[in-house]
């Protein structure tokens, strides 16, 4: 690959401040670049209040004049809002920006496939002898089903059906509002996926092939005949997680609901709003037997949602010369426990040189098992020192208090005291709305720069 003569000389990782949510365009430079833009969403805009309300009108059109017009590769790890909202249509044109560059490859997990999604089984959880097409449609159906619930607790909020401090009401609503179905963005992926080519992909499929001299390695998400691992969330789990205490194993009630036939996702995707919580007798029953629990359930409620979809997220190694870039999405620990049970995987991922850092610097989507076997971390001084990127912000999401806040702080200690860190929380207004790495192909490290929504850099910093 080294030796290939349309193999990149040299790759630039853009990083958009979008607030709470992730944004990435990778450029590897050859004879011809090659564009790719992994997620575009946002569910809280930047801390800066200098930062224009359309931030995200103005990275659109960074991103269009990036690729003069073209995009070679689309990435959406995964259905959350804060990761494909600026994939929509309708309340902007972001989506459609993105739509006129032509992504010739659209690439999503394996549970956006809508061959996947047939009609689910209307056992609530299904029995073991289910057939593992049937096992996966039950599964992708209640993803689905997860989307009514996250709706539904949300209009209780806005109808002042749960009661509750304005700490615990800001939570709900802003995770809450992150599981819904997006059905805007979702469409517009489907749709340029059926232009082009669509692949959804799963742990140990290979995308070799659609860059030049680039290998890429798709380690998660398993599918259930991988691993069953990503239906739940672990309540804890103190060798891998970033934390001091554990916390409250949340009730698993959403992750094992399913409605009836007519509700898999093929149904979903063609009604234009989402489904009423009336139409359905599961719904009926949840609204029921909502009324008579705390808020601070439905809390952990919506946190149990947030997490199962998570660990749909795609997982992605780019590797190209002596550069390994990888690109988790919000992948938690069950989905990134199948590959770290893979040996030769574990080889590969020791000296990765740019890691994205995984849901926005959560406690459990950075296995201290995955960040012990970087290689390349180190003190200041280290040679070719491992980048870390960070798209986050502060204060939306858990608690110091619980020690579930993203970004978690013992996580980001960690992440400046080993890496060249960069964080969208650090950043000012006077640095623009996208931070730039340059790495070279076979040398030592180049650059790191923050700049404007132009090409002109505002100023640029020696890592």
């Amino acid at each position: 690959m080294v030796n290939d003569p349309q193999a990149p000389s040299s790759i630039t990782v853009r990083m958009y401040n979008v607030g709470f949510g992730d944004c990435f365009l990778l450029t590897f430079h050859a004879q011809k670049d090659t564009h790719v833009l992994i997620d575009y969403g946002s569910t809280a805009a930047p801390g800066s209040k200098r930062i224009k309300s359309d931030y995200m009108s103005a990275i659109a059109k960074d991103i269009a004049e990036v690729c003069k017009g073209s995009l070679d590769i689309l990435v959406a790890t995964h259905r959350h809002r804060d990761h494909i909202s600026g994939f929509a249509t309708d309340d902007s044109a972001t989506g459609r920006v993105i739509a006129a560059l032509n992504p010739v490859h659209v690439i999503q997990p394996w549970t956006e496939d809508p061959d996947a999604a047939t009609d689910a089984k209307k056992a609530t959880t299904p029995p073991a002898d289910l057939s593992k097409a049937d096992r996966t449609a039950h599964f992708v159906a209640s993803l689905n089903d997860m989307h009514s619930v996250a709706s539904t607790i949300v209009d209780r909020i806005g109808s002042q059906h749960l009661v509750a401090g304005s700490e615990t009401l800001r939570q709900l609503s802003f995770v809450g509002e992150n599981n819904l179905a997006n059905l805007s963005a979702v469409k517009n992926l489907m749709a340029m996926g059926k232009k082009t080519k669509a692949h959804y992909v799963n742990a140990g499929m290979s995308l070799d092939g659609l860059i030049p001299g680039v290998k890429i390695t798709v380690l998660g998400p398993p599918t259930l005949e991988q691993s069953e691992a990503i239906r739940k969330e672990r309540s804890q789990d103190p060798d891998e997680f970033w934390q001091f205490r554990s916390f409250w194993a949340s009730q698993r009630a959403a992750g094992t609901s399913a409605n009836g036939a007519k509700q898999g996702s093929k149904w979903f995707i063609q009604h234009k709003t989402l489904p009423k919580a009336s139409r359905s007798p599961n719904m009926r029953w949840f609204i029921a037997q909502s009324q008579k629990i705390h808020a601070g359930q439905s809390l952990d409620l919506v946190r149990d949602l947030d997490s199962v979809m998570n660990n749909t997220s795609v997982i992605l190694l780019f590797e190209t010369g002596d550069q390994k870039l990888l690109f988790p999405g919000d992948a938690q620990i069950e989905n990134w426990s199948f590959a770290l049970q893979n040996p030769e995987w574990k080889n590969l991922l020791k000296d990765v040189s740019l890691y994205k850092v995984g849901h926005h610097g959560s406690l459990n989507a950075t296995p201290k098992s995955l960040w012990k076997m970087f290689a390349r971390k180190g003190g200041e001084g280290t040679h070719n020192r491992l980048d870390t990127l960070c798209s986050t912000k502060s204060g939306k999401f858990g608690s110091t208090k619980s020690g579930t806040e993203v970004p978690r702080q013992l996580l980001v200690a960690e992440l400046e005291a080993e890496s060249e860190f960069v964080s969208t929380d650090d950043l000012k207004a006077s640095d623009g709305i996208v931070h730039i790495t340059t790495l070279e192909v076979g040398k030592a490290r180049a650059t790191s720069k923050k700049s404007s929504a132009r090409k002109t850099a505002t100023r640029t910093k020696k890592n």
